[in-house]
């Protein structure tokens, strides 16, 4: 019997993973409040995730993806969306999922002085929403479910730094500042592989830390990118409220997933060819 999975908040990277494990023949719904967005591979329900009174008649499934995003980046927003959230769907459901997989954020570290984190490394987050996130993972993991840390995700619509980058503007030199990025179609990538592990019977750990192989300081992203659209950086005054920090995604890639994008050199030189500057 084929797996039936329900994407909860089926967004950008929730439409991309929707289509991906469609095509592996799994039956695929996907919650979102404007379902026309959907592509025809995913069968659409309306709802909003924060109101749990919109949310009945959910089909009974095997595997439940939680891949919302704030409405905001306010306490209240996050609390919305990831806390309050995964206890309504969870709690509309016909019976709890086999799998749960959550989508959280590498905002759960507080380190900023540069050095690497994995799994292992404590989460103990500085700012109010990155406690928030963190709250909502340890639901999560008492529910039996599995956190994926995502890194600072681009792609298709997501161009924040290429818009900066033409503009002339690039990070300061010093301190250096690392940054960690992953590909829009990587998150839906790894996703899909957890997915896969579980319905083949493999036990999820309770977290993974999903970013690309390579940590690098964001003036040197920056600058790489001027080059590859000809731009003049006139102006290094990008500023970070992140922190600075190396993510280690060893353990991740020792469960067996292989990168589309192993570093943000590929990922943009993808972006850029797909949609070459004016």
């Amino acid at each position: 019997m084929p797996q039936r999975v329900l994407i909860a908040g089926c967004g950008d990277v929730g439409s991309a993973l929707g289509v991906l494990l469609a095509e592996q023949g799994l039956t695929v719904w996907g919650i979102r409040r404007d379902i026309t967005k959907l592509p025809a591979a995913i069968q659409g329900i309306s709802a909003d995730l924060g109101d749990k009174d919109t949310l009945s008649n959910l089909p009974e499934i095997d595997v439940l993806i939680y891949c919302a995003a704030a409405s905001g980046r306010t306490e209240e927003a996050y609390q919305r969306a990831y806390v309050d959230g995964v206890k309504h769907v969870v709690a509309a459901l016909p019976k709890p999922p086999k799998t749960l997989l959550f989508t959280s954020s590498t905002s759960v570290y507080g380190q900023a002085d540069s050095t690497t984190v994995d799994e292992q490394s404590p989460a103990e987050p500085r700012t109010a929403t990155g406690k928030i996130m963190r709250t909502a993972e340890q639901q999560v993991q008492a529910l039996g479910g599995t956190a994926v840390r995502f890194s600072g995700i681009y792609g298709p619509g997501r161009g924040f730094l290429l818009e900066r980058v033409k503009q002339g503007i690039s990070a300061p030199l010093e301190p250096v500042s690392f940054t960690n990025r992953i590909h829009r179609d990587d998150c839906a990538g790894v996703l899909a592989h957890l997915v896969k592990l579980a319905t083949q019977g493999e036990r999820l750990a309770p977290v993974y830390l999903a970013s690309d192989d390579q940590p690098a300081p964001l003036a040197e992203v920056m600058d790489w990118l001027a080059d590859e659209l000809n731009v003049t950086i006139t102006e290094r005054s990008m500023s970070r409220g992140t922190g600075s920090k190396r993510c280690n995604n060893g353990f991740l890639r020792a469960s067996g997933y292989q990168f589309i994008y192993p570093s943000y050199r590929e990922g943009y030189r993808a972006l850029l060819a797909a949609a070459p500057p004016a």
